[in-house]
C-alpha cells in the first residue's frame, strides 16, 4: 500500500535516515570503547550504546520501509475545486464564522500548529472529496463541528505558519482538526 507525502515531507525523511546512517559508524566505535572497560555486566556505558544502536537500527528500517511505500505528491503539480492529498483548504465553522486554513499532508509531516494536518485526521477525512461551498461534519472531542469549505488552493509547501495570500493564521482549530 503506497503512502502518500509531499516532496517536502520525502526529503526530510531522506535526511533523517541520512544521518541515522552517519550515526552508525560513531555508535560503533562507542560500543568498541566501552566493551573495551572490561566487565559488560556492570557497564552502563556499553548498555546504553547498545540500546541506542537497537534504536537507530529499528529507526533506520522505519525510514526505509517508509521512503520505499512512498507515493510522492506534489501539491504544486494539482488543481482543482475538489479537496485532496496536498490542498490548502479554508474552511469555516458554520457555529462561531472562524477561518482556518490546512494543508493536507502525509502522516508524518503533520503538525497542527504549523496548519499541516494528516490525511488520516478527522477533519481531512471529511474534507477530502468535497468542493467550495460544501458543508462537513467532523466529529470531534467536545461533539460534532459542521465547517463549510470556503476555498481550495494548491502550491508548493513552505516552512512558514500563515497563508502567503491572506495572512491569516493557519491552523486556527476549534475541535476538528488534530493532526
Amino acid at each position: 500500500m503506497k503512502v502518500p507525502m509531499t516532496p517536502r515531507g520525502y526529503a526530510r525523511l531522506k535526511e533523517e535516515l541520512r544521518q541515522c546512517k552517519a550515526e552508525r559508524p560513531r555508535l560503533s566505535e562507542v560500543i568498541l570503547v566501552a566493551r573495551e572497560l572490561g566487565d559488560l555486566s556492570e557497564n552502563a556505558e556499553y548498555h546504553a550504546a547498545k540500546e541506542r544502536q537497537g534504536f537507530l537500527e529499528g529507526r533506520i528500517r522505519d525510514l526505509e520501509s517508509k521512503l520505499a511505500l512512498s507515493e510522492v505528491i506534489d501539491p504544486a503539480k494539482l488543481s482543482g475545486e475538489r479537496v485532496v492529498f496536498g490542498a490548502t483548504v479554508k474552511i469555516e465553522d458554520s457555529e462561531s464564522g472562524e477561518a482556518s486554513i490546512y494543508t493536507i499532508v502525509g502522516n508524518d509531516e503533520s503538525d497542527a500548529k504549523q496548519g499541516l494536518i494528516s490525511i488520516n485526521s478527522p477533519l481531512a477525512r471529511a474534507l477530502v472529496n468535497h468542493t467550495i461551498g460544501d458543508e462537513v461534519t467532523v466529529r470531534a472531542p467536545g461533539g460534532p463541528r459542521n465547517y463549510e469549505i470556503v476555498d481550495v488552493s494548491f502550491s508548493a509547501l513552505t516552512s512558514g505558519n500563515t497563508d502567503a495570500e491572506t495572512g491569516t493564521d493557519r491552523g486556527t482549530d476549534r475541535g476538528g482538526g488534530e493532526g
